[in-house]
């Protein structure tokens, strides 16, 4: 089949009953494109991602709380994060007592390495009663709120007090030995036609099942895994959201709720979907390289509209007067040009979902199905998967709460972004509903935000980013390494941070431009929330406009969180919950996260002590918040 016959179905509109989140597309003119030039990446091995950086305090003068006041106008807010009286006065000394044997046990290696087994150990020996009132006076009760979403209540009420705010997340997982979640993920991934005539279809190696890799948990510490069992499973996960959801509206007024998109359906529509939008923009690339606009950031390569036609004549899609045709009937190129959103809107909303995983052959010239066939059990996964994400974000809209869609591995996120950027095109029309992450120690990171801020500038909807270095890398680039594709991952911490403070600017510029930008600065080192403040301030964004907010995981860096809350700016701790036995994978992996910058850095645990000496010289030894 030739482009020209199978182009227009990819636009042509229809009244599918999930039209809402299938990939529609409206196409509008931007007046104002980013300039901003590619910096080098380069350097050395990346520590690790979720850290608190040692850094001198200082205070930092923040911004007037409107944007056009005259100095004599302006009040200024000096946060000092050395403030170890505004940072801990939510918490009780018994709290900070847990927090430093906390910290301290994840300093020894043989504890964190062995964690899991010495926590099932303890079970036998304690018993599951007295083993969970151990683990609440410990691990426990420092990273998770409760064991449900009334239990969680008074917790985030009290946070709320001293102006923390929540992002509800449901952290309950399966304890799946290494061989179980290998078999589910080659099961899950493989489509029946891969099956049967395994090596016949021209899939590419990074976004194909590999069972070495198949056990996505391996070297991830901060992030939660879903395997794909069946759809009534995915059933049951989403009614787990469902409830996060209104859990997070009856617990706040402004509360965010996480999900992950590979908990709600087969992962192998993910990984077929990215590699169809990956290829697609593979091949703008190839003809703008024609035009001679290679190397160029992404918004800035415009092709050239007569050049597009002859290049697509030449390599045999259509002759000039069908390709004429086709951009005329899709309004498309009227300035002369078309870029990248353009062409992004090509991949559009139709009747059957596998019509969407299509990919153009550039020897043939021909589009050619990603895949030889689809079952009609194949068909309707992926319309469930969609229907279930539709069926969140209007629960979160009718619930007054944000939904915050989590990042995953690079062979799935060119879809879950694609998926998420639909949502926030119908549900970000008044105000930011939906927030995509974006994984800064990616190299494409600057790229994937300022596309998409660029399409809701142009369409007028609300821009929701949370902006995270990154969970994935060591299992990335072992993976790339082994598999042999190009290494997503930035050569080294220091040009990720680099990526992350480019990105932030990026949107902080945007919400100066016109205020309908909103940014999560989610992260535990105390540098970038500087630098985030310092940007704020110079920029005039006033805190208690609410468009930039930060984001700390719970029993984490309350150092950084309470002092800004404090301060009148919008922070929130990632609040986990569940029951004490089923959390333990989640438990787990905060040991080992908390190894990485309790070792390095003494920082927090120093200001826990300086905290407590402060109080028992004062006379506080029964020392209770009041809220």
């Amino acid at each position: 089949m030739s482009y020209t016959k199978v182009i227009p179905g990819l636009v042509r509109p229809n009244s599918d009953n999930i039209k809402r989140i299938c990939l529609s597309q409206g196409r509008f003119r931007s007046t104002v494109t980013s300039k901003q030039r590619k910096e080098v990446e380069g350097g050395k091995e990346e520590q690790q991602l979720v850290e608190c950086t040692v850094v001198k305090a200082v205070q930092v003068d923040l911004i007037s709380q409107t944007k056009n006041n005259t100095d004599a106008q302006t009040r200024k807010i000096a946060i000092d994060f050395d403030n170890t009286h505004e940072a801990y006065k939510s918490k009780d000394n018994i709290e900070l007592l847990r927090s430093l044997l906390v910290f301290k046990l994840c300093t020894f290696d043989f504890l964190v390495d062995k964690n899991k087994q010495l926590m099932d150990l303890s079970k036998k020996v304690f018993g599951k009663r007295l083993f969970e009132r151990l683990m609440k006076m410990t691990f426990y009760g420092q990273f998770v709120a409760g064991e449900d979403h009334n239990s969680i209540k008074p917790l985030i009420h009290k946070n709320q007090a001293f102006g923390v705010g929540s992002v509800l997340d449901y952290s309950v997982e399966e304890d799946l030995t290494q061989e179980e979640a290998e078999k589910k993920e080659m099961d899950s991934c493989v489509s029946e036609a891969e099956k049967e005539s395994p090596g016949v279809d021209r899939r590419e190696k990074k976004y194909k099942a590999h069972r070495q890799f198949g056990d996505r948990r391996g070297g991830v510490v901060s992030a939660r895994t879903y395997f794909y069992a069946d759809e009534a499973k995915c059933d049951a996960q989403m009614e787990t959201f469902l409830n996060c959801i209104k859990a997070s509206g009856g617990a706040s007024v402004d509360g965010f709720s996480a999900v992950k998109m590979t908990a709600l359906g087969r992962p192998q529509f993910l990984l077929q979907f990215s590699e169809v939008l990956v290829k697609w923009r593979r091949f703008f690339n190839l003809l703008a390289a024609q035009q001679g606009k290679s190397g160029m950031d992404a918004l800035e390569q415009k092709l050239e509209l007569e050049q597009l036609k002859e290049s697509l004549a030449k390599l045999g899609v259509g002759n000039k007067d069908d390709i004429e045709n086709w951009f005329t009937g899709e309004k498309l190129g009227s300035s002369g040009t078309i870029d990248l959103l353009d062409w992004n809107s090509l991949i559009n909303d139709r009747t059957k979902i596998s019509n969407l995983l299509v990919i153009p052959n550039v020897e043939t010239g021909q589009l050619e199905p990603l895949l030889r066939k689809f079952t009609v059990e194949e068909e309707k996964q992926m319309k469930r998967m969609l229907q279930r994400v539709d069926v969140l974000a209007k629960h979160a809209v009718d619930n007054g709460v944000r939904l915050m869609v989590d990042a995953e591995q690079t062979y799935f996120q060119p879809a879950i972004s694609r998926l998420t950027l639909e949502m926030q095109r119908i549900f970000n029309r008044e105000k930011p509903i939906i927030f995509n992450t974006y994984q800064c120690y990616l190299k494409e990171a600057y790229d994937n935000v300022s596309v998409d801020v660029e399409l809701s500038r142009r369409e007028g909807w609300y821009f929701g980013a949370k902006l995270v270095r990154g969970a994935y890398m060591y299992q990335e680039r072992s993976r790339a390494e082994e598999i042999g594709y190009e290494d997503p991952i930035n050569t080294d911490y220091e040009t990720t941070n680099r990526m992350y403070h480019k990105c932030l600017k990026f949107v902080l510029e945007e919400i100066d431009h016109n205020r309908k930008a909103n940014v999560m600065v989610a992260s535990h080192n105390e540098d970038t929330v500087k630098f985030t403040l310092e940007k704020m301030n110079e920029m005039g964004l006033s805190p208690t406009e609410k468009k930039v907010y930060f984001g700390q995981l719970l029993g984490m860096c309350d150092q950084i969180s309470f002092p800004l809350g404090q301060a009148g700016f919008p922070v929130y701790k990632y609040v986990p919950y569940g029951p004490v036995n089923e959390v333990i994978p989640y438990l787990s992996r905060r040991a080992l996260e908390n190894r990485g910058f309790m070792k390095g850095s003494q920082r927090e645990r120093s200001l826990l002590w300086k905290e407590l000496k402060r109080r028992l010289l004062n006379g506080q030894i029964l020392y209770k918040p009041v809220y």
